[in-house]
């Protein structure tokens, strides 16, 4: 393989890696969707088309046979009045000739006619099987793009979700709210230690107190030892 040939290789490749990256296979099978449903439009179309030529077939054909069978009741007509004594011979015998060829002559369209009429009818039926082929793949192919939908939306959302955490670290939202936890369960422990703090300090104080209390004589037991002293009681 020359140079040229190997750099148009790998240009070729290099372009249709390309095209692949660009192209958007659910807009792909759109499209492609959308040529078959022309294709079927135009299949349909010809389909009536040939139908129409086998119906306008088939009634020339059905025509024909009745003029023939007509040619044929004339020139039994004819024979009648040459019988009946209406016509000479000869004549009768020559327009009864005349009438029996045109019977040949319309029986011979007549069957060409019925076998074109048939052969459309074949043709007809065939297009009208591959019409219905059509029809039922455009069918499939629109189930598998409502499914590719669902999937490539899907796979997009759990993409844009990977992503996102794949991107987390210490400066990220998590992290963040992982330090806002550590902090409150701290401020939470330091409130506390305060509160206990706080309570030790009020015991203290009201023991203090307590004790302060019990060691002054209170004014009724001052009153008591005065009136002892009075009745002369010394205990």
């Amino acid at each position: 393989m020359g140079i040229f040939s190997r750099l148009f290789k790998v240009g070729q490749a290099e372009a249709h890696a390309m095209v692949d990256k660009l192209e958007d296979p659910i807009k792909i099978t759109e499209q492609g969707i959308r040529d078959l449903k022309n294709d079927l439009q135009q299949a349909m179309t010809g389909l009536a088309e040939v139908k129409g030529v086998s119906i306008r077939l088939t009634k020339e054909a059905d025509d024909a046979k009745r003029q023939a069978d007509e040619y044929e009741r004339k020139a039994v007509l004819l024979l009648q009045r040459f019988k009946d004594g209406q016509l000479d011979q000869a004549q009768a015998d020559r327009l009864a000739t005349e009438a029996l060829n045109q019977k040949e002559l319309t029986s011979q369209r007549a069957a060409r006619l019925s076998q074109d009429a048939e052969q459309q009818q074949r043709m007809a039926g065939q297009l009208q099987d591959k019409v219905q082929q059509l029809k039922t793949a455009i069918t499939s192919y629109e189930n598998e793009l409502v499914t590719l939908r669902a999937r490539a939306k899907t796979a997009e959302s759990t993409k844009k979700i990977n992503q996102h955490l794949a991107k987390v670290d210490s400066s990220s939202t998590i992290a963040m709210l992982e330090r806002m936890k550590q902090k409150v369960e701290e401020d939470e422990a330091l409130a506390q230690a305060y509160g206990e703090v706080g309570q030790v300090d009020t015991s203290v104080d009201a023991e203090i107190n307590k004790a302060l209390a019990s060691s002054q004589p209170s004014k009724a037991q001052d009153q008591l030892q005065a009136m002892k002293a009075k009745l002369g009681i010394t205990s």
